[in-house]
């Protein structure tokens, strides 16, 4: 998965999984021992001593927390009708069910890896649950990257990497005249702002360009196929090479090309 197409609540949920797997490897129980018994045993237990304790909100937990970035990787996979990150969403709600009741019915007090699975596990379903609710929570975890310096005239390019623009254009929706041709000289300036793109205009007045998105967005096929064929990522340019009505056609890194419904915020190169 490009970590660029990750956000916050996505960094929420792969922090919570990691903090519920190392709390299934502490204790379970905080024990006074009276003086002369031996309590090393049952202080001691963890999660891995109890196979459903484990299962049902250790690994729930971490499973549910996989399937959702599975399901943002791979968007459209179902299973029994569902998407991969709503099954996963049902784990990460399941693991915090459990670890509430076994708290509250446990004999004696609390120990540290139950303490920590708990508030980890409502973390995780609460990023998991809130994620795509929530504004602050669906903005990019890593910022897209500006577009390095332009090279003088006449000057060797920098290798880079896929998809860095090599002309700095107008504005999508801009007269054609005042647009540089697609391939044309490095020009000068700030990195780009993120701008609105217009419905008007003709296919023949079309020129391509370079252009990244604000957040991640399915690519769906030329034939009109309501699943995506895949998902473009924030950080990675990407080359519109048509107009199809409100969209864009874009070209992915592998080639392979589809339109692009949503271009609202989209930063062109």
């Amino acid at each position: 998965m490009n970590i660029r197409s990750l956000t916050r609540g996505d960094g929420v949920v792969i922090g919570a999984a990691v903090v519920l797997f190392i709390a299934s490897f502490l204790a379970l129980n905080s024990v006074d021992c009276p003086s002369g018994v031996d309590c090393s045993d049952f202080d001691s237990a963890n999660a891995w001593d109890s196979l459903s304790l484990l299962m049902s909100m250790f690994l729930s937990g971490v499973i549910g927390a996989a399937l959702i970035l599975v399901g943002r990787s791979m968007p459209g996979r179902k299973v029994a009708g569902l998407d991969l990150g709503q099954f996963g969403v049902a784990f990460t709600v399941f693991a915090v069910w459990t670890a509430f009741w076994t708290i509250i019915d446990m004999p004696g007090d609390a120990g540290a890896g139950m303490i920590l699975g708990l508030l980890s596990t409502i973390a995780l379903a609460g990023g998991a649950v809130a994620s795509p609710l929530v504004a602050a929570l669906k903005a990019p975890l890593v910022g897209a990257p500006r577009p390095a310096a332009p090279q003088p005239y006449g000057a060797q390019p920098q290798a880079g990497g896929y998809g860095y623009p090599g002309a700095q254009q107008q504005p999508y929706g801009a007269q054609p005249g005042q647009a540089q041709p697609y391939g044309g000289q490095p020009a000068g300036g700030p990195a780009p702002a993120p701008v609105e793109p217009q419905q008007g205009g003709s296919p023949s007045d079309f020129t391509p360009f370079w252009f990244a998105v604000p957040v991640a967005r399915p690519l769906y096929g030329e034939d009109g196929s309501p699943s995506p064929i895949a998902e473009l990522a924030p950080g990675t340019w990407y080359l519109a090479v048509e107009q199809r009505g409100p969209g864009l056609v874009a070209q992915t890194q592998d080639g392979r090309r589809g339109v692009l419904q949503d271009t609202t915020g989209i930063q062109r190169g």
